[in-house]
């Protein structure tokens, strides 16, 4: 039995305003985005400076030094285009390295076999080449209307001032503050004295702030040379360096030679709507396969809905995790993390996911630029022979899914984090918005399932009785609540437009996550 309190109610307030709108995990971040559509910035600008921000603020789900996926709706044109900015192993990665070690299933994230010391999940081993700058570079030098050196200008700032460490901040560090003690770059970044967490008295203001200004001063030669400085020069050299001294394999030619792809979103009917989402090595085909089934189940009550809401994500999960993977080639269409989204008020949209995969990423920073890097290499199975197997030089295949919706009358963009978890939740939330006709405060506020390919489901226990039991009769099922910590449901983000009014919402448990108007700022 829960000690949570049975009687407290949570609930998130969503506006409707004919500007733009910006819903990310940290309002912060958000209204850094909703000044840039204030400025007159466009859905993309505002997404550049989000991105930055909640690099610096929420550093433990994501960063520059990570990896992720976009869809991108332009209003003007009626286009919608994808953009992978996944992560790559280093082509100088050592398959010795990682040997499995027989004790059984590793314990972070996904049911991969274990690596000796955790090398493809912890330390300077498990990072990957970033993506995360790229891929923003790239849409921004398509879309942008203001320049580059100014969205970055709100981050920088939150980076010289440091991160303000929250009752919240202090709860997600001490969770891995065991293992950030082992690498000395993390330890002084996140760590008093080495060894514990930072934080305020239980009954105190907070005052303890992060130093933050060597990723400031990263961050400024960003803004200044452009997102390629990140991957070419003297700061990609130093991260490089950084990284093998610490014993891993990523290079300066690895960061040189990245580049995100870009290209047309998938397109997925389903009833009366229609989505695009990314194609490719994400869960977008994985949402796409959870709707397919869903167009010819019963979702005449709930207690129906949410048994083929199991039955297609259980299906859709296991051929995701049998079948998918980089086969070497780039394809034509190809943990811990955080979602926001945009839409300005023309009506472009933005649906933006970027992690470090797990939380605070390979637990290791480069001491040279301040960035803390991430462990893409965990996204692959250490087993040879299978379709994502870990080889170099080969693309991540990511639990990301970003989409975009719409309807007769509506359009939204809707993503989360969570690891695998994520597919669970984006799906039932776009049957929410089709099937229930909900509006997002709604669909945010409705009681979900997680099913992403356990052996049972995990249930909101505030869904009626008869639903409860008809998801056991099916698997068994463990009922839990929606809580600040962890997020048994994962945790999304969303922004919707109907009848030129906008609208957005987040997780209602995110005790940072906020929807913030352009007239909020």
């Amino acid at each position: 039995m829960s000690a949570l309190s049975q009687t407290q109610i949570t609930r998130k307030y969503v506006i409707e305003t004919a500007g733009g709108v910006v819903a990310s995990q940290h309002r912060q971040a958000a209204e850094a985005g909703a000044a840039v559509l204030r400025a007159g910035g466009d859905a993309v600008d505002a997404a550049v400076a989000t991105s930055f921000v909640v690099g610096v603020l929420e550093p433990w789900m994501s960063g520059p030094a990570g990896g992720g996926a976009t869809v991108h709706w332009r209003a003007d044109t009626g286009e919608a285009v994808a953009i992978n900015f996944g992560m790559r192993s280093p082509k100088g990665l050592d398959l010795a390295n990682y040997p499995l070690s027989g004790d059984g299933k590793a314990g972070d994230l996904f049911p991969w076999e274990r690596v000796v010391d955790d090398r493809n999940v912890e330390g300077a081993t498990a990072i990957a080449v970033p993506g995360t700058v790229d891929g923003i570079g790239q849409a921004h030098a398509r879309w942008g209307r203001m320049s580059w050196a100014e969205l970055l200008a709100p981050a920088i700032a939150h980076a010289k001032e440091g991160m303000l460490v929250d009752w919240y901040a202090a709860l997600m560090i001490a969770s891995t503050a065991r293992n950030l003690a082992r690498d000395p770059d993390a330890a002084a970044l996140f760590l008093d004295d080495g060894v514990w967490p930072k934080g305020s008295g239980w009954t105190a203001v907070p005052d303890n702030r992060l130093d933050q200004s060597r990723m400031a001063d990263s961050l400024a030669h960003i803004a200044q040379h452009g997102p390629r400085a990140f991957y070419e020069g003297d700061l990609a050299q130093a991260m490089a360096r950084d990284v093998q001294d610490k014993g891993g394999c990523l290079s300066a030619d690895d960061l040189a030679g990245y580049r995100a792809w870009m290209g047309n979103a998938r397109p997925v009917s389903y009833r009366n709507a229609q989505f695009h989402v990314m194609p490719g090595l994400t869960a977008g085909p994985t949402f796409a396969r959870v709707l397919e089934q869903l167009e010819s189940a019963d979702l005449s009550t709930p207690a129906s809905a949410y048994v083929a809401y199991a039955r297609a994500l259980d299906r859709a999960y296991a051929e995701r995790l049998g079948k998918m993977g980089d086969d070497g080639e780039v394809p034509e269409a190809p943990g811990c993390t955080t979602h926001f989204s945009v839409v300005d008020r023309d009506g472009n949209m933005v649906s933006h996911t970027q992690t470090l995969l797990s939380i605070f990423g390979s637990r290791v920073v480069s001491p040279a630029t301040g960035f803390l890097m991430n462990n893409g290499i965990m996204w692959f199975d250490p087993e040879q022979g299978r379709p994502n197997s870990l080889a170099p030089g080969k693309a991540c295949l990511m639990n990301v899914c970003p989409i975009l919706g719409e309807t007769v009358d509506t359009r939204f963009a809707f993503g989360a984090s969570g690891g695998r978890k994520i597919v669970s939740a984006v799906s039932q939330l776009a049957s929410f918005v089709v099937d229930g006709e909900m509006d997002i405060e709604a669909a945010f506020h409705t009681p979900r399932i997680d099913m992403s390919g356990g052996e049972q489901i995990i249930a909101d226990e505030t869904l009626p009785p008869e639903v409860l039991g008809a998801l056991n009769a099916e698997k068994p099922t463990v009922p839990t609540r929606r809580t600040v910590s962890p997020y048994a449901f994962a945790c999304p983000a969303g922004v919707m437009r109907k009848d030129g009014k906008n609208s957005g919402c987040t997780e209602v448990m995110s005790p940072w996550g906020d929807a913030i108007t352009e007239g909020q700022t």
